[in-house]
């Protein structure tokens, strides 16, 4: 029988989907399921996007060119300008989803065996994009305790090799919610700047940060022009997980050029997406004020939730919409699988996705879960209710 290779052996099951079956089987069995698990936002699509795609003028929904198309990287590149980060259309690639912009980014940049390091807990496919790179993570442990704050710069310091190419932060964090300072930014700067590498930030919850704090991008920061590299997408900004798209973008002239090449071998983004994301850049900022308004509260009724169950730490997210909760059991694998199979609360459930998974550190992080706080108000308050109730009875 044919073999399939060590890269495909290797490859980690994603900890947010796989018990996708033991839900699907809740729900077959009357159950009314909740789901914590992923980062789909149940905020609705900006209009315009919709309206753009239902009346384009297409006869031929032909191929863009490999790097999105001009306009709409004009576009990105004013939306950037309007948020201090100073970037043309030349410095932008349109990417199939932010996903691949980060696949785009470790192919340009790094060999095989090179290293990235990473800050863990980070967003878990990470680890699948390095495998399916031929990159080692190398990993710099932030704690809970910290409120998953930048580990400090010595512990990256201790970890740089020869192999190591680049420093990679999500920012604010997926699967923490923690938002980097500016003073923290300047730190990685120097760091990078000191060794030679790059610092590649994702980007993607830019739009999602709390308390009157301001998101400082990379890209903002004086003397980084060639070690910068941002990941973007319109899957969260505008609810738009379903369009795929996102870009890879960078003022090192060689980092585009190189990633122009992978760009091309796979053709062009879709064009009916661009479309659809092009106009989601006249998205009024009153939607923003308003999906900025419900994550605030949902999030303050979830940690004063969480607080409040005997046994749980959990860490206060600054961005994005989720949070990492450290709860009384052994192996958030098991409980996560136990509440689906074996547990309701007068017929509900949750699904949440177990921690282990964002973390490359074998044992770290097997009582903790991420929860994605993109339920509305009620559903939120019931979720973190079946929670409290399944840990009065769960047993490891």
């Amino acid at each position: 029988m044919p073999k399939i290779s060590k890269k495909g052996i290797n490859m980690p099951q994603s900890p947010i989907r796989k018990l996708v079956p033991f839900a699907e089987q809740a729900e077959k069995q009357g159950k009314t399921v909740y789901y914590l698990n992923i980062g789909q936002p149940d905020i609705k699509t900006p209009q315009i996007a919709l309206d753009a795609v239902k009346v384009h003028s297409l006869d031929i929904l032909a191929y863009s060119r490999s790097e999105g198309s001009e306009n709409y990287r004009t576009k990105i590149a004013d939306y950037y300008r309007k948020n201090d980060i100073h970037v043309t259309h030349n410095n932008i690639i349109v990417t199939t989803g932010g996903s691949e912009a980060l696949l785009f980014a470790f192919g340009s940049i790094m060999d095989e065996e090179d290293e990235v390091i990473i800050p863990e807990p980070f967003y878990a496919n990470y680890n699948g994009f390095s495998t399916a790179s031929s990159v080692k993570v190398v990993p710099v442990i932030s704690k809970i305790e910290d409120n998953f704050a930048l580990p400090p710069i010595e512990e990256f310091e201790k970890l740089i090799t020869p192999k190591t190419k680049a420093i990679l932060i999500c920012n604010p964090g997926n699967p923490t919610g923690y938002l980097y300072s500016r003073e923290e930014i300047k730190k990685l700067a120097a760091i990078v700047k000191k060794h030679d590498l790059f610092l590649i930030a994702d980007e993607v919850y830019r739009e999602f940060v709390y308390d009157g704090i301001t998101h400082y991008s990379i890209l903002q920061e004086s003397g980084l022009e060639e070690h910068a590299i941002v990941i973007d997408s319109v899957s969260k900004r505008y609810s738009m997980c379903g369009a795929r798209i996102g870009y890879l973008v960078s003022k090192n002239e060689e980092v585009i050029k190189t990633a122009l090449k992978f760009a091309q071998a796979r053709l062009s983004p879709p064009t009916l997406a661009q479309i659809a994301s092009e106009a989601a850049l006249e998205t009024p900022q009153s939607y923003f004020d308003d999906v900025i308004d419900e994550y605030v509260k949902r999030r303050n009724i979830l940690i004063s939730g969480l607080e409040n169950i005997e046994g749980v730490k959990v860490a206060k997210p600054n961005g994005a919409f989720y949070c990492i909760a450290e709860l009384p059991v052994k192996n958030s694998d098991d409980f996560a699988r136990w509440l689906l199979e074996s547990f309701d609360y007068e017929n509900n459930t949750i699904m949440v996705a177990p921690a282990a998974g964002f973390y490359s550190t074998p044992g770290v992080g097997l009582n903790q879960i991420r929860i994605a706080y993109v339920l509305n108000e009620k559903s939120l308050k019931l979720a973190i209710k079946i929670l409290d109730e399944a840990l009065k009875v769960y047993r490891d």
